[in-house]
């Protein structure tokens, strides 16, 4: 299967799957069997809330201002480096991974967080591919933005 715009050809769906797959395991573990959330009788669900929006307030700020510079209706021509893709080189997956995180968190579910291990790796190996990809087609202008950008955290210094 070939890569549609610069993207993982199973990127999309790949992304669906998980979704759907996490909010199943989630809310099957967080609400219904509650099998390993006995975490959360330990840790102040004030505590788990807090965590919880400042992990929800940082992820939305990645994925807005990720797709107010990258929609698929209109790509950039160059590489960008403005909005949360200054800070980072795939913000869009890193809210998205911020989100499952943050609800698992809440609901101090440990199978959720062996999920979200799993889901990272997935978005590790897509952003991974999507790298080679801007780098073949953006050559020396990208590898400057790598230098300067981390791939999931910000660079300090």
């Amino acid at each position: 299967m070939k890569e549609k715009n610069g993207e993982h050809p199973f990127g999309d769906s790949g992304q669906l799957v998980l979704l759907i797959l996490f909010l199943l395991i989630w809310v099957v573990d967080s609400f219904l069997l509650k099998i390993s959330t006995f975490l959360s009788d330990d840790i102040s669900l004030y505590i788990r809330l807090i965590i919880l929006v400042l992990i929800l307030v940082t992820a939305v700020y990645l994925i807005r201002s990720g797709h107010a510079v990258v929609n698929h209706g209109q790509r950039p021509s160059g590489v960008v480096s403005t909005g949360a893709f200054r800070y980072v080189r795939h913000p869009l997956y890193l809210g998205s991974i911020m989100f499952y995180l943050g609800l698992s968190l809440a609901t101090a579910s440990l199978f959720s967080l062996v999920l979200v291990v799993l889901i990272f790796i997935f978005y590790n190996h897509i952003a991974s591919y999507e790298d080679k990809l801007v780098e073949d087609r953006f050559h020396e202008e990208y590898r400057n933005y790598k230098k300067k950008t981390g791939k999931w955290m910000p660079m300090i210094g």
